[in-house]
């Protein structure tokens, strides 16, 4: 729960994993975000196979009250983490292989000037050494580059999330409840009262 971003693609043939390593590390630097660069050379750059090894390339990064943001890839050449590939690398069955290459970040706590450089930062990735990319933004700003909409979005998660710990707080489960049936009654109340204040305004 929480505004995220989503996202897959993979590394263009031809371009150079090590200067976009290189470009990325520079950015944690200045910001002085905790990063981990993975290995630095595909072993195919041509991606000619759609087996992978058990080695992840590329780098990862983590801003402030951010989930760690992954720029790495398989070495076929997809997007994929160490996480993803750990879980889902061995499995067979089709679900899984969507999870294992496709990335999701939530940025609702990083807040919204840390959410646009990522934003940013990806769009300046994808067109210098991605093949494909594509974005999922919940905030709509890979779309739009709309500052106003994204805060609006923000603004509108937040309150989501305060009204959910509030009514944590103050309902009780009733009894027979599983901690499922629990939370989604709690969701239908706080999205209850949302839906009710935005009528009357």
């Amino acid at each position: 729960m929480g505004l995220s971003i989503h996202y897959n693609g993979s590394f263009k043939v031809g371009a150079s994993l090590p200067e976009m390593i290189e470009e990325v590390e520079e950015v944690a630097k200045v910001h002085k975000w905790k990063y981990r660069v993975f290995e630095t050379e595909f072993p195919d750059p041509n991606f000619r196979s759609e087996k992978y090894s058990d080695k992840i390339y590329g780098i990862h990064f983590t801003p402030p009250d951010c989930e760690t943001v992954s720029i790495s890839f398989l070495s076929n050449g997809k997007m994929s983490t160490a996480m993803h590939l750990e879980f889902y690398g061995n499995s067979d069955d089709k679900d899984y292989q969507e999870y294992l290459y496709t990335i999701s970040v939530k940025t609702q706590y990083a807040g919204i000037q840390i959410h646009m450089l990522i934003i940013h930062l990806m769009k300046y990735l994808s067109n210098k050494y991605f093949g494909r990319f594509e974005m999922y933004d919940e905030g709509k700003y890979w779309e739009t580059g709309d500052q106003k909409i994204l805060e609006e979005i923000f603004g509108r998660y937040n309150l989501i999330m305060d009204r959910f710990a509030t009514a944590l707080q103050t309902i009780p489960s009733n009894g027979g409840e599983n901690l499922e049936e629990y939370l989604l009654r709690i969701f239908e109340k706080v999205h209850k009262k949302i839906r009710v204040k935005k009528k009357k305004k």
